[in-house]
């Protein structure tokens, strides 16, 4: 089995799914894409860990790092292995040549918690993966949702420090870890 390396490029809501969210991987040296549809949980999971944000109770995610160091298990890669009926399967590839099944969201919630490796196979990628033909479309794309978001921005650039850590309290209470991660932001940039 050859192994494609893989790379988190995105996670936006589902257009296709209503509270379900689309991560996208692409090939490492490639221009292939691999969408994935997942669950809101699995895809806040996901973002904490991306945005470095620290929740106030540990996530089932942290758990299971925790309870692996303890036993001095390492995951070493993750490998989405498997696609049978439009359904993603996974391995959680850890020391001592332990495979644990999972699901990719679950799976690589965890391999960014370890900062390891995402893989998969070609022939997943052949199957399941959309290739860019028009890379200059994306970019546009692109500016547009940095444009939305500076604007965003713009308004809690005129708030007081004060307000702004009200705000990320909140946020991350309603575990709106995105939001939570622009303000501790801006936050970070007053201090």
């Amino acid at each position: 089995m050859s192994k494609i390396k893989l790379k988190i490029l995105g996670l936006s809501s589902s257009q296709t799914q209503s509270g379900s969210f689309a991560l996208v991987l692409g090939e490492q040296n490639g221009t292939r894409r691999l969408p994935i549809t997942i669950g809101m949980f699995e895809a806040q999971a996901i973002a904490i860990e991306i945005e470095k944000i620290t929740p106030h109770r540990p996530m089932t995610h942290d758990l299971f790092k925790a309870f692996a160091k303890a036993y001095d298990y390492v995951v070493q890669e993750i490998v989405i292995s498997d696609l049978r009926e439009g359904v993603f399967f996974a391995k959680i590839v850890c020391t001592g040549g332990v495979e644990i099944d999972s699901r990719p969201s679950d799976a690589i919630a965890i391999g960014i918690r370890f900062n390891v490796p995402i893989y998969t196979t070609d022939s997943i990628m052949s199957e399941a993966g959309i290739v860019l033909f028009d890379i200059g479309e994306e970019e546009n794309e692109e500016d547009e949702q940095e444009t939305t978001a500076h604007q965003e921005m713009e308004s809690v650039k005129n708030m007081s420090l004060e307000k702004l850590q009200q705000l990320l309290q909140e946020s991350l209470e309603n575990e709106d870890y995105e939001q939570a991660a622009r303000l501790r932001d801006e936050i970070n940039k007053r201090n």
